[in-house]
């Protein structure tokens, strides 16, 4: 199972990085019931990932991964190279700024509105799916008992949904802190969190690359 995390992990935060998702989260906290909202926000995202999540890593077993070596390495090097293409348009893309003013909006969102939110949010961040689909081929395609597949897919939830809980559960330990916390936390990201995505892709997408050759060419 270590094994499995020390690859997914690195995937999972660079899924992490999203700074419209903490902008989008840290408006709800301080809007009216900011905490409840934020907690229906929160589980809006953490449900939608593992949904995907799990329907990936089990699309995985059905075309039986861990039996065809042959095509796990080609898609250790489809998945690799995917992920190298996608670190390259990341580094070269405009980044997208958070909408303040409809940010700004979300913040009278009731809880179930919120929930949907979400959802939504999570649905159409495609860095944070896209990096996925190599975490579920890894999960799928490794030889670990059920019970380990679901730590592995919590853990990565728990990870891939940083942005969505963090700020909740920063007011929640230190209310006090917490705004000047998520001001840093926030100008990290925007300023080196697209180089860190960045880097993080590329790496594990080369190293897909080449696993994907070695295993090729000893088969």
């Amino acid at each position: 199972m270590l094994s499995v995390l020390a690859l997914v992990i690195p995937l999972a935060f660079a899924g992490a990085i999203s700074p419209v998702m903490l902008t989008e989260q840290t408006v709800l906290l301080a809007g009216r019931n900011g905490r409840r909202v934020a907690a229906s926000y929160a589980l809006g995202v953490a449900t939608t990932l593992l949904v995907l999540l799990s329907l990936l890593v089990l699309f995985g077993r059905s075309i039986a991964l861990p039996k065809e070596p042959s095509l796990s390495a080609s898609l250790d090097i489809v998945l690799g190279a995917l992920l190298v293409l996608i670190a390259a348009v990341l580094r070269y893309r405009r980044p997208r700024s958070p909408k303040a003013e409809k940010s700004r909006e979300r913040g009278g969102l009731s809880p179930s509105r919120a929930l949907g939110f979400g959802v939504f949010s999570m649905a159409t961040n495609f860095t944070t799916l896209a990096v996925m689909v190599p975490i579920a081929k890894e999960i799928a395609a490794s030889h670990l008992d059920v019970l380990a597949r679901l730590i592995v897919l919590a853990v990565v939830v728990v990870v891939a949904a940083v942005p969505a809980w963090l700020p909740l559960a920063m007011t929640l330990v230190a209310p006090g802190p917490t705004r000047r916390g998520l001001q840093a936390l926030g100008d990290f990201i925007d300023t080196r969190g697209r180089l860190v995505t960045v880097l993080l892709l590329a790496a594990v997408g080369l190293f897909l690359v080449v696993r994907g050759i070695v295993r090729m060419v000893g088969l």
